[in-house]
């Protein structure tokens, strides 16, 4: 592994996103620069590509332009590893409804929707803070090392509905099932922030650099 780019597409937490990825190869002692880049040219010759995001679904969208877009189908086509953070987890999806329809990269099945059932329990919204994730130990590469008990740190009003259980990883329990990570060949991605959840966000950037799909 030589080059880790996380995407530059004025989608938030590039900084905090580059800096946990940038402990993690230091931690395992790998031999790979951690850059941040909007150019296609970067992304297409990635080695790993880390897409965060916080805000709107529609907004982020529009932030990826047409050549940055086609890089990022084109090189996790070929099988680059792809972690979505937040928001750029919630664009692997069909489409988002936040600000409209807004059509997403389509590489899991499902839409981004308003967390209905959350607020007609009267939970607080958007879902902010520290919440329990749900997945089987060892079940996939992404949760390996990771306690029963392990949090992740959440902040959202939308969310994934309509998934395909097979691209599940884990969730979270507010109000209903919320999908909290999901995976789908060498594409994966998280609604909670890894670089906000502490040791949970270090073992999963370390899963997640580790991992050969």
């Amino acid at each position: 592994m030589k080059q880790i780019v996380v995407v530059d597409y004025n989608g938030g937490n590039l900084a905090s996103a580059a800096q946990t990825a940038r402990r993690v190869v230091s931690d395992l002692g790998l031999n790979a620069e951690v850059v941040i880049s909007g150019d296609p040219a970067t992304v297409k010759q990635a080695d790993r590509v880390i897409l965060p995001g916080q805000g709107a679904f529609a907004h982020c969208a529009e932030g990826l332009s047409s050549g940055l877009r086609a890089a990022l189908e084109e090189t996790t086509e070929k099988g680059t590893p792809f972690l979505g953070i937040c928001v750029g987890m919630q664009l692997m999806a069909e489409w988002g409804l936040e600000h409209g329809r807004t059509p997403g990269f389509g590489w899991i099945e499902g839409e981004i929707a308003p967390m209905d059932e959350a607020a007609s329990q009267h939970l607080r919204l958007p879902h902010m803070g520290w919440n329990n994730l749900n997945f089987v130990p060892g079940a996939h590469p992404l949760t390996a090392g990771l306690e029963p008990d392990a949090h992740g740190y959440f902040v959202h009003s939308y969310a994934l509905h309509r998934w395909n259980p097979d691209d599940l990883v884990a969730s979270a329990d507010y109000g209903t099932t919320v999908p909290a990570i999901v995976a789908k060949r060498n594409r994966c991605g998280t609604q909670f922030h890894v670089e906000k959840s502490q040791r949970t966000g270090l073992q999963i950037m370390a899963n997640f650099l580790r991992w050969q799909p």
